[in-house]
């Protein structure tokens, strides 16, 4: 399981590569997001967090996930700081040895990424900056993997 919260860039393609060397899981699922210009007038978005605070957080979920679905392994990079649109801002990594855990692990950390993990989010633009609202849909997919 790796973690990493960080404001520099990553390689998409060397991150997938390192995380499936030495992996005998039979499915890994890669995802990455991207900073969006839905309007076409963001000039950037700034993301910001507390460290260690985000850290542990993300960490827990991690490793709920684990222990959720049969994973061999689990990648989780965020980052942080001010990004334009186009940049990856996250990718979510898991291994399993089937395909149906290996989904259903990055789904789950992915609706937590978005909905519940530490971080503010702030869209710049021509007009000023707004900070980014929850979403009413965000919560509904995260809903779906309540225990209870």
């Amino acid at each position: 399981m790796r973690l990493s919260v960080q404001t520099e860039a990553f390689d998409l393609g060397a991150e997938s590569n390192a995380f499936a060397s030495g992996t005998k899981a039979g499915a890994i699922v890669t995802f990455t997001g991207i900073v969006r210009d839905n309007c076409g007038t963001l000039s950037a978005m700034q993301i910001e967090h507390y460290p260690g605070m985000t850290e542990r957080a993300i960490s827990a979920i991690m490793q709920d996930a684990i222990t959720r679905w049969t994973l061999t392994d689990a990648l989780v990079i965020h980052r942080h700081g001010l990004l334009t649109a186009g940049e990856p801002i996250m990718m979510v990594a898991t291994a399993a040895p089937h395909r149906a855990d290996a989904f259903a692990a990055a789904e789950f950390l992915m609706d937590y990424l978005k909905s519940r993990a530490p971080f503010w989010k702030k869209e710049i633009g021509a007009d000023g900056a707004d900070w980014v609202a929850a979403k009413q849909t965000d919560e509904d997919a995260l809903s779906r993997w309540d225990k209870g």
